[in-house]
């Protein structure tokens, strides 16, 4: 029975992440539908990352004639309430917190079975990009950029938010001002709101939990 609880959760985010990448296998498709559904309030450019279970997209929004990010739920996913609630619940989420080191949330949108938000487009790499391209980071450097996440953290914490999957993926490095701002808050949780997910279900990324968690 024990390992009957265990077991469980853990198919289930097995079966999600196949169906999800099963969903995003086809992108050019994908994308020609989002464009045609979101003509006349923005303009998606192309592609800039995914995940489990969405994408990020560079648009243009057409009123205020700027660049966003616009992060997508695939359509068979988004019929799911429970991945939906989750997608929705990140947007909420984030859009509470206001802070220079942390991409903020502008919007809430769906479009036709289309379920999006979209954020600040922030130009530069993840952290992890950097680091796979340039290898390990100047002391100082480094240190800055700890300060910056750290920064983040500290006031997300103090309006009762923990990120659980802070990693170098999830942290952009601004081009220019080099100031690294916080981002995906999927899987958050807030102090004053029941954990949705099952008792004794672990969520994060393995190679950056915490040694109790793994």
């Amino acid at each position: 029975m024990a390992a009957e609880a265990i077991a469980r959760p853990l198919l289930d985010a097995l079966r999600g992440r196949l169906q999800a990448r099963a969903m995003l296998a086809d992108a050019g498709l994908l994308l020609e539908q989002l464009r045609e559904a979101l003509t006349g309030r923005y303009r998606v450019v192309c592609e800039l990352g995914r995940g489990g279970f969405a994408v990020v997209y560079l648009a243009y929004e057409t009123a205020l004639e700027r660049p966003v990010a616009l992060k997508l739920l695939p359509p068979l996913l988004a019929a799911d309430p429970a991945k939906r609630e989750r997608f929705l619940r990140e947007a909420r989420t984030a859009a509470r917190l206001r802070h220079p080191n942390i991409v903020p949330i502008h919007a809430v949108e769906q479009a036709g079975d289309f379920v999006y938000f979209t954020m600040d487009y922030v130009e530069g790499v993840t952290l992890g990009q950097r680091v796979s391209k340039e290898g390990p980071l100047p002391v100082g450097e480094a240190t800055r950029l700890l300060h910056d996440v750290a920064r983040a953290v500290g006031y997300a914490h103090r309006r009762g938010v923990v990120h659980r999957d802070l990693k170098p993926d999830n942290i952009m490095i601004e081009e220019g001002s080099g100031r690294a701002m916080v981002m995906d808050f999927g899987i958050a949780q807030v102090h004053a709101q029941r954990d949705p997910e099952q008792p004794g279900y672990v969520i994060g990324t393995a190679a950056y939990m915490s040694p109790e968690q793994v």
